[in-house]
């Protein structure tokens, strides 16, 4: 089951108009798109996906609801390109839902999942040639290490790499569980019980292998550059590095220039374009938690283009 989260924060948050141009660009199953779609009759929504599954399960799903829509083949990290394209120069609202859908981690043989034995592969794009089996067989111990510690925030990393190296000298690591194992080997038993040992590290090879970080900020501000006037970007994130990407963005494009920063007054000439709507992110309801304990890391922004 497709589980959506924060669906009724995200649809409120776009503050939707029946004739306005929209854009999802996660795509996934169809969700987020799905509400966007009964709401904007007299407008259009534009959707973007890089999975042909996800791609073609939505399309039969968005077609019994309207046909005032289009699915893009696309990292959204080049909307502003296939928009403009279509001649599309301003919109008034993109929802970014970050992070895996409920059915790649499901689905056994996409190699998402620590839950699931499964050829390792993480591909968003499966027409990508590079996958989580080409991250743990061929990059040398430093990078494995870096990039554990770093998108995975895992302080074992110098272990696990390590370990990793050393299996796959006696034969290539090719499944979920094969590197499951090296994980749980790398780490003291007291931390391999109070969550999945192999959380963190196999959130960092699916952010490597997706290239998620690297286009979130230079995507997120070819999207505020998109906005009409009274606009507005949603962004769910599901960890920590990427909330901070999208804080930062956000308040770049918020703040006053410290020239008259502290002014009682500031001119309106050097008042932002942008404001934030929730100072504080969102955070998943009790009820949802409940529901979906996949949502308890998420975390959901809003920004609004005034001038």
């Amino acid at each position: 089951m497709h589980y959506t989260v924060m669906k009724d924060e995200s649809i409120s948050g776009l503050n939707l108009k029946t004739d306005g141009i929209y854009v999802d660009a996660t795509l996934g199953f169809a969700g987020d798109s799905s509400e966007i779609l009964k709401r904007v009759k007299k407008g259009f929504l534009f959707a973007f996906d890089q999975d042909s599954e996800a791609i073609t399960w939505s399309s039969n799903k968005l077609a019994q609801i309207g046909n005032n829509y289009e699915i893009i083949k696309s990292n959204f990290l080049y909307m502003k390109e296939e928009l403009n394209n279509r001649n599309i120069h301003g919109v008034d609202g993109i929802l970014f839902d970050l992070g895996v859908s409920s059915p790649q981690l499901d689905t056994d043989y996409r190699g998402f999942s620590f839950h699931k034995d499964a050829k390792l592969d993480m591909r968003m794009d499966q027409e990508s040639d590079f996958s989580a089996i080409d991250v743990i067989n061929n990059y040398d111990e430093k990078k494995l290490a870096d990039i554990i510690f770093r998108y995975g925030e895992e302080k074992y990393a110098k272990s696990i790499a390590k370990n990793i190296v050393k299996a796959r000298a006696t034969k290539p690591i090719e499944t979920t569980f094969e590197l499951v194992d090296i994980i749980k080997r790398s780490m003291p038993y007291k931390d391999t019980i109070k969550s999945h040992p192999a959380r963190k590290t196999f959130q960092a090879i699916r952010i490597e292998v997706n290239h998620e970080l690297d286009i979130l900020a230079e995507s997120l501000e070819k999207a505020l550059s998109l906005l009409n006037i009274g606009g507005r970007i949603v962004v769910i994130t599901f960890h920590s590095l990427e909330d901070r990407i999208v804080k930062d963005v956000f308040k770049k494009y918020t703040s006053v220039p410290d020239v008259v920063k502290g002014l009682p007054n500031v001119p309106n000439e050097y008042l932002p374009d942008y404001v934030i709507i929730n100072k504080k992110p969102i955070i998943p309801s009790n009820k949802e938690l409940s529901e979906n304990n996949r949502s308890r890391s998420a975390k959901l922004r809003i920004i609004e283009r005034v001038k």
